[in-house]
């Protein structure tokens, strides 16, 4: 059998009743709106992934069906053995209330689109209300069996609060994956810490064994690229003037992302950075052994060492690099 007939090329459809009627008549606008609806309910559950919308919207949609042919069927003409009963009607308003049960109140009104799913279920109820309203006219001329007036006036109820459902679940997955994602950040910041941390040490241990090979006591600091101490060691014997020197020598090569021997270099008089050291509470040291820590082309922190000559710190400090 063809789709097309050529039966209704004259304007005219045929109802279950063999009965020929215009197209544009009220009983065929009311089973054609509800028909639009069944369409966009099936647009509402392919937009969802959530077996327990499917399983209240597929049965739905096969019921349709059944009203579709009370519709399409002339009082007159037609039998009183509808399809749609009023144990039909009985079930959505079940339906209705088990999911008002879990549905968050809402005092405000509601405007459609929160989720791509409830959005084309707000758009099926608004079909179905308009397929209501067209019963509501025919009914005044033809005879339209009463269960499925009030099936449409139930689901339209039905399908609303649905849609508020699958809104309310999706924010909450929403906002719990946020929240994940959040904590799992956080996780990886104390992970990356204490990744910092074991590196510090076994940076400080490589800078000590470098301090006792050439026979001078150090104070070694290790900071991560905010300029905060990490960790920091002094030996015994190492200088107590060492203690601030040291952690200022890490947060220099930090915050210049340069080792402090170059930073002495351009801070020379007539350098461009003549009196660097006077800057930051006097923080910024300008002479060597201290020096950033990079990590695939990313500052990670710096290191920074004191208790001997210039060219002491910068070889212990070299020694605590190569152990990152």
């Amino acid at each position: 059998m063809k789709v097309y007939t050529k039966t209704g090329d004259e304007g005219k459809t045929s109802l279950l009743s063999k009965e020929r009627v215009f197209k544009d008549s009220i009983r065929v606008h009311a089973y054609g709106t509800v028909d639009e609806a069944n369409a966009a309910m099936g647009l509402g559950k392919s937009l969802t992934d959530k077996e327990w919308v499917v399983d209240i919207i597929h049965p739905i949609q096969q019921e349709l069906i059944l009203l579709n042919a009370d519709l399409a069927t002339d009082s007159v003409t037609g039998s009183n053995n509808y399809r749609i009963t009023p144990t039909h009607v009985e079930r959505l308003e079940s339906m209705i209330d088990t999911l008002e049960q879990q549905r968050i109140p809402q005092p405000y009104f509601v405007t459609p689109g929160g989720t791509s799913a409830s959005a084309a279920l707000d758009l099926a109820r608004t079909i179905v209300r308009r397929a209501e309203r067209c019963i509501v006219r025919l009914r005044r001329t033809e005879t339209v069996p009463t269960p499925v007036a009030l099936y449409l006036n139930r689901l339209s109820d039905l399908l609303f609060v649905l849609a508020r459902c699958v809104e309310q679940e999706e924010l909450v997955a929403k906002v719990t994956k946020a929240v994940k994602q959040v904590l799992q950040s956080l996780e990886q910041k104390d992970g990356g810490k204490d990744v910092m941390l074991e590196k510090a040490k076994k940076m400080i241990e490589a800078a000590e064994k470098k301090a006792i090979e050439i026979g001078v006591p150090m104070v070694i600091a290790v900071v991560d690229n905010g300029g905060n101490l990490v960790a920091q060691e002094r030996m015994d014997n190492a200088l107590l003037a060492s203690v601030s020197i040291a952690l200022n020598k890490a947060y220099t090569a930090v915050a210049l992302k340069m080792g402090t021997d170059q930073a002495a270099a351009v801070s020379q008089p007539g350098q461009m950075l003549y009196g660097l050291n006077t800057t930051d509470g006097c923080r910024m040291i300008v002479f060597g052994g201290g020096f950033p820590i990079w990590e695939n082309g990313v500052l990670v922190g710096g290191i920074g060492v004191s208790g001997g000559s210039v060219d002491d710190d910068m070889a212990v400090a070299k020694a605590g690099l190569t152990a990152y």
